[in-house]
């Protein structure tokens, strides 16, 4: 199978969205959201879709490759817009499939943006919540799908949609859905395809073997790489500093009034040390929400709207906030853990830095974790120098106990306004023994007398009359042997 590669050389100028031969339609939604330019890859990535090339479009978080695919499949469905209620009229044409909720999402919310003055409709699906309102806005007919493969699989098996007529397939963060987690699910979907589609991947990292497994899935595909793969954004300030496991929250807080941070995403590698480390800087002051698996979906999209709109200061996630979410102007990101896969950390600090703004990445590395960070120096092709950093201790701390020596003054009486009279003072204590009576062993005395070869003395003997209730009468037993 031949796969090209395309010139990544980058344009004298940005090109802008009025040169391409997109629909009015389309490019007044466009001017409406702001965009007037492309990025690279949407400079590179939009002529290719629109002639029906299979792609796999490499490059940096937020650089826009959300509608590098979505504006040229909408130009493409345009021929297929009516106004019709009849959800036969209104069939699944194009399907976008996101590893994660919050991602699935948001894919929806641009797309919806680009395609609302026209007729298409837009929908989106995912786990965590109720099924019925899906189910209602699937029956009614859809041209663009939005899903997570666990809810799609939901919908399909119980006959809400049919994927016979899908024209177009994007893998949204392509190496996430080609991971051997999702591969069973994608592989099922797929079965529920047409052979005759063209298939769009997209992603900020892409490693031989998934550009090779993603070869079988794509027909004579054409690779379009803008930047050095599974590279950085160049505008994030990478910074990486050894810290013990203790100190790290200490760090995070020192460093944030260092650079006068107002707002920080904070990344941990599971789901209880992220509800933990939530509730400790909440414990500190801060105003945190944490955002994890085990969270409700409902949950989860308040956390990340409260984040987006400033009303949270520290956002600590798992990585399932770590691809695709568009956050603006976000200053810095902290991977308290590093991450197991290099790739995530691609991703996590991809949430930095985003449309060209600048951003600050901050790793807190412990000695145990030099095998993840080699791992990192391997995938981005860069030295990290791990620098230490000095912790300012500012936590409360009780003062210390005072001993009192013998030429001390004796402390005065709680509530006592007069001094008290002196008294000696306790001797301190010593570990060793100075007195040679203690040291010495016991030596018996030769003139004393065992106390039990002694006479009772007939004044201390009780008299025969005087028996108790309680006390019991003598009488003679016999020895054991005989007596």
């Amino acid at each position: 199978m031949n796969q090209d590669t395309l010139d990544t050389a980058a344009p004298a100028a940005p090109a802008r969205f009025d040169t391409l031969p997109l629909d009015a339609k389309l490019l007044r939604a466009i001017t409406d959201a702001g965009y007037a330019t492309m990025t690279p890859i949407q400079a590179k990535a939009i002529p290719i879709v629109l002639d029906g090339r299979d792609v796999m479009g490499a490059a940096q978080t937020g650089t826009g490759k959300t509608a590098a695919f979505s504006v040229p499949l909408l130009q493409k469905m345009l021929r297929h817009e009516n106004a019709s209620a009849s959800p036969a009229r209104h069939p699944v044409r194009a399907l976008v499939l996101a590893p994660t909720r919050e991602l699935a999402d948001q894919v929806a919310n641009n797309v919806k943006t680009y395609a609302k003055h026209t007729q298409l409709r837009v929908a989106c699906v995912f786990g965590g919540i109720d099924m019925a309102p899906q189910t209602a806005e699937l029956k009614r007919g859809v041209e663009v799908l939005i899903a997570t493969p666990g809810r799609l699989l939901d919908h399909i098996q119980i006959k809400n949609c049919n994927l016979g007529q899908v024209e177009y397939v994007v893998l949204d963060e392509a190496d996430r859905m080609l991971d051997i987690g999702f591969l069973p699910d994608l592989q099922r979907i797929l079965s529920y395809l047409p052979k005759a589609r063209q298939t769009l991947l997209f992603s900020a990292t892409f490693s031989p073997e998934i550009k090779k497994l993603a070869q079988s899935y794509l027909q004579d595909p054409l690779l379009v790489e803008v930047a050095r793969p599974n590279a950085t954004a160049t505008n994030v300030e990478q910074r990486f500093y050894s810290v013990g496991d203790d100190d790290k929250r200490q760090a995070v807080r020192q460093i944030l009034r260092e650079r006068s941070i107002t707002q920080a995403l904070i990344f941990v590698n599971s789901k209880l040390g992220a509800a933990r480390l939530a509730r400790s800087f909440e414990r500190d002051g801060l105003k945190t929400a944490a955002l994890h698996g085990d969270k409700s979906q409902d949950e989860r999209l308040k956390a990340l709207e409260a984040f987006k709109r400033g009303e949270v200061d520290l956002l600590v996630a798992t990585d399932v906030a770590a691809r695709g979410l568009d956050i603006a102007d976000l200053p810095a990101v902290f991977n308290f853990d590093i991450p197991f896969n290099a790739e995530d950390y691609v991703h996590r600090i991809g949430r930095t830095g985003r449309a060209g703004a600048s951003g600050l990445a901050v790793s807190l590395a412990t000695r145990e974790d030099a095998r993840l960070v080699a791992d990192i120096e391997k995938l981005i092709k860069t030295k990290i120098d791990i620098e230490p950093l000095e912790i300012e201790d500012d936590r409360p701390r009780r003062a210390p106990r005072r001993e009192f020596h013998d030429d001390d003054a004796p402390p005065r009486a709680m509530g006592s306004s007069h001094s008290a009279p002196s008294a000696p003072s306790r001797p301190q204590r010593s570990h060793v023994h100075g007195d040679p009576f203690f040291d010495r062993p016991y030596e018996p005395d030769p003139n004393a007398s065992p106390s039990w070869e002694g006479s009772v003395p007939a004044s201390a003997a009780p008299a025969p009359s005087a028996v108790t209730r309680a006390s019991k009468s003598k009488r003679r037993v016999a020895s054991l042997l005989g007596g």
